[in-house]
């Protein structure tokens, strides 16, 4: 693993091979995606990646996935816990479209790099940009015989972080994450997805009519926001979050925690419900409500 990463300056690069990938074809696979996710999928595009989520009809989360184009079809990433799921879900709404979906995870692999510019690969291999950190990225998609080439070829250039670095560096950026942030119990909006990852100029899509009434109405039962502790001290996913005006009430949890060696010191994601999610508040954590408590404070995502 390497040291931390100065955003901004970029220089590292990511394995996304393990993400699950689907390539999804036929006439109608535009108009049937539009049905189906909540950006717009007329603004992927053969260079650019991207984000969009997938709903059931409550608007919640079925999926998280990033898009890109290519000539006669379109190809979606995800991660890699829902591949036992997402392809079925998609397949369920295919009735009289001329589409078609095929896993392509093990025939791809795609590597996401974090440079103000593009790599010098010695072959050519589709290069999208794509911003999966909040910070403007590449994406490199290769068939997966030549995986081990292109690692060796962005490792004489750039530093790989691995897992753990990228985990990192993902809560730093406050981004959510399948499985942590991002749930069946969740909205986009509240997962902070809206200007990313919503496009509410386009057509109808399954969800969509939550997702409006929550635009409208401007509120939100709760919101992922960034926690640090009140003196340092150790946080982890599960904890409970309490208020500290009305002792005892449980306002929300926390998702994702670890320690960043930029910042020097732990941070947290977590879900904190409405009226007690602004920022500057502080809260109190335990493992539950009989634990011993510490001290939280709510601050503005990207951590600084």
């Amino acid at each position: 693993m390497i040291g931390p990463i100065p955003v901004e300056e970029g220089g590292a690069f990511f394995d996304l091979s393990a993400r699950l990938k689907l390539r999804v074809s036929g006439e109608d696979r535009l108009r049937f995606l539009n049905g189906q996710l909540t950006n717009d999928v007329r603004k992927a595009s053969e260079s650019n990646a991207i984000e969009a989520s997938i709903l059931n009809a409550k608007g919640k989360m079925d999926g998280h996935v990033f898009i890109v184009a290519e000539t006669e079809s379109f190809l979606l990433d995800a991660d890699p816990e829902l591949r036992e799921s997402l392809q079925a879900r998609l397949d369920r709404y295919i009735i009289a479209d001329d589409v078609q979906i095929a896993d392509v995870t093990d025939e791809l692999s795609i590597f996401h790099l974090l440079s103000r510019s593009l790599p010098s690969l010695e072959n050519s291999y589709r290069i999208t940009s794509a911003n999966r950190f909040a910070v403007a990225g590449w994406d490199i998609w290769i068939l997966g015989k030549a995986r081990d080439d292109v690692l060796a070829q962005l490792s004489k250039e750039f530093s790989f972080c691995d897992c753990d670095c990228a985990e990192i560096l993902r809560l730093e950026q406050g981004i959510p994450r399948w499985g942590r942030e991002l749930t069946p119990e969740i909205i986009p909006v509240e997962a902070n997805l809206e200007a990313r990852a919503i496009d509410y100029e386009k057509g109808c899509y399954i969800g969509q009519e939550t997702i409006s009434r929550m635009k409208m109405s401007g509120q939100q039962n709760k919101r992922l926001c960034g926690l640090v502790p009140v003196p340092d001290s150790l946080l982890s996913p599960g904890m409970r979050l309490f208020a500290t005006t009305d002792v005892g009430k449980d306002v929300g949890w926390i998702t994702s925690a670890g320690q960043s060696s930029r910042l020097r010191k732990n941070i947290a994601l977590g879900y904190v419900k409405r009226g007690f999610n602004s920022i500057g508040s502080k809260l109190e954590v335990a493992p539950d409500a009989a634990a011993t408590r510490h001290q939280v404070e709510i601050v503005d995502l990207p951590f600084k």
